[in-house]
């Protein structure tokens, strides 16, 4: 494999200490954040930074939002929610009615979330209250920066969403932001961590509240509309999503690198490549996958039939096919989570631009994840259709009619099993992908006495989204083993190329009878260095 022309040399570059400052840190401003910022934040290899005409903008929504509630007609701060929503409150149950909001609403269920997960809902949920619109006061967003600056986190339950909003996970949040729950700290990943204790804090070294000298964020004091305006929005879920397309992307991105080293590895037909064939259907994934397999074998455009078979099976001549869909789901499901983590979703949603040119109140169901719900159910549909290719050409390279090398390319004994158990490994995590290819757009719900009478389930896609990425890799991983052993076994040295010097270091030799599980989750680990190649 060769590095395509013209690519920028690889030689390290001097970084000053401004520019090391500048990489690390991710713009909260309302408008500007994508999935993979949200996973440099998840990461905790970035830390947030607010520019302050974005927190100008969230405090021009509060006071708006306080000059409007004057008008009391506002659902949530004047009335019930859900099914009582004509319910008027009194004076007197208007006052603490933001608490018994998260009290009420903090119902979450199942295990405690990976600290991952609830750092990309809280990086989400800030920088859509910066994009102006909830009416809450600033000091949340504020918190919920500060947490992820100091590491720590709200216990956020698993199960609670149907796609309608993350409520019981943001009113978890809430309850942590005003002192009622403890914070938590460590505990990677999703074991919950050690808990901060809302009481008996200390001064931390920047002056913050502590515990043992551990930094939590000031406990907010809630003001009226802050506990709706928290709620409403599917941050969870949306950060959830946002690592879904920063994960597969690595996966989709080093699949042209295994599926190329299998090609190399059973002198596939390059005919099937060639980019004529793809200019007649340009499909952009199609095309891309097509051109990166010639990159990364250093073919030409038109590449001369130069194959021991007229042509390949599917595994090998359809992977453009097949894996181009993939390319296009994860750009689409890209394209919906940067308009989702960019825009205020609250209801009410206040406004600058009412019908008689000021401020307005609009009560709406911009909530209603079907575009993200949608957008996950078709990254798993295409996931399922590469992840079949994978291991249907992993059964190819143990096929010695293909290969020309021994049945299942075993070493040692004439009866070796080689990798025969790969095949069988790769198809269980196989059919977990499938299962998780079925819609979660597909369900069906009333909730609220009725006045809910459908929802997106944006929340159990993205968590079937979630268990396809953990699939394919496996899938993925499985392959490459396999693909590395057979180029192994033909005579001649290893090609002179990043690809397999990567390789070469990162996988065992020896091909006698022995436990394959580390050789997969070694492979596995090399996944993310065989995508930037």
């Amino acid at each position: 494999m060769t590095a395509a022309p013209g690519a920028p040399s690889r030689r390290p570059h001097r970084t000053t200490a401004v520019s090391r400052a500048r990489e690390a840190a991710v713009v909260l401003d309302g408008s500007g954040l994508d999935a993979a910022a949200v996973a440099r934040l998840a990461d905790r290899s970035a830390v947030p930074e607010v520019p302050p005409a974005a927190l100008a903008r969230a405090e021009r929504s509060w006071h708006t939002a306080r000059r409007l509630a004057a008008g009391g007609r506002m659902y949530g701060r004047d009335t019930g929610v859900g099914a009582n929503r004509m319910v008027f409150l009194s004076d007197e149950d208007r006052a603490d009615q933001d608490l018994r909001l998260l009290r009420s609403h903090a119902g979450g269920v199942g295990a405690l979330l990976p600290a991952r997960q609830v750092r990309a809902m809280l990086a989400v949920r800030a920088n859509q209250l910066l994009a102006g619109g909830s009416g809450a006061q600033p000091v949340i967003v504020e918190a919920l920066v500060a947490a992820l600056r100091l590491g720590v986190r709200p216990a956020v339950h698993e199960f609670g969403a149907v796609g309608t909003g993350d409520l019981t996970a943001l009113a978890e949040t809430g309850l942590t932001l005003i002192g009622e729950l403890p914070w938590r700290y460590g505990g990677e990943p999703g074991d919950g961590g050690p808990a901060v204790s809302a009481g008996g804090r200390r001064e931390g070294p920047g002056g913050e509240p502590a515990v043992a000298g551990r930094p939590v964020p000031p406990p907010v004091r809630l003001e009226p509309g802050d506990g709706l305006a928290l709620m409403s929005s599917n941050a969870l879920t949306l950060g959830q999503a946002a690592l879904v397309c920063h994960d597969i992307d690595v996966l989709l991105r080093a699949s042209h690198v295994v599926a190329a080293l299998s090609l190399a590895a059973v002198s596939g037909s390059l005919e099937a490549y060639a980019a004529p064939v793809h200019a007649l259907r340009p499909y952009p994934g199609t095309v891309r996958a097509a051109a990166e397999v010639r990159r990364l074998l250093g073919v030409p455009e038109r590449p001369r039939a130069a194959a021991r078979r007229i042509q390949d099976p599917y595994g090998f001549r359809a992977f453009p096919q097949a894996h181009g869909p993939a390319l296009e789901a994860v750009d689409a499901l890209h394209r919906v989570v940067a308009v989702e983590v960019n825009c205020p979703s609250e209801n009410p949603l206040i406004s600058e631009d009412g019908p008689d040119g000021g401020p307005a109140v609009y009560h709406h169901g911009g909530f209603f994840a079907a575009p993200l719900g949608l957008a996950l159910d078709q990254l798993c549909l295409a996931l399922l259709q590469t992840g079949r290719l994978s291991a249907a050409r992993l059964s190819h390279l143990g096929d010695p009619d293909i290969t020309g090398l021994r049945p299942f390319l075993a070493g040692g004994s004439a009866a070796g099993s080689g990798m025969m158990i790969l095949e069988y490994s790769a198809n269980s995590a196989l059919a977990e992908l499938r299962l998780s290819a079925d819609p979660a757009s597909a369900g069906h719900t009333v909730l609220s006495r009725g006045l809910e009478e459908a929802a997106s389930f944006a929340s159990q896609a993205v968590r079937q989204a979630q268990r396809a990425v953990d699939a394919y890799r496996l899938v993925l991983a499985c392959e490459l083993v396999a693909a590395v052993r057979a180029v192994r076994a033909h005579p001649g040295p290893w090609p002179d190329a990043p690809a397999f010097t990567v390789l070469a270091a990162g996988l065992p030799a020896a091909t006698e009878d022995r436990p394959l599980t580390p050789d997969v989750e070694a492979a596995a680990r090399l996944l993310p260095t065989l995508a930037r190649l």
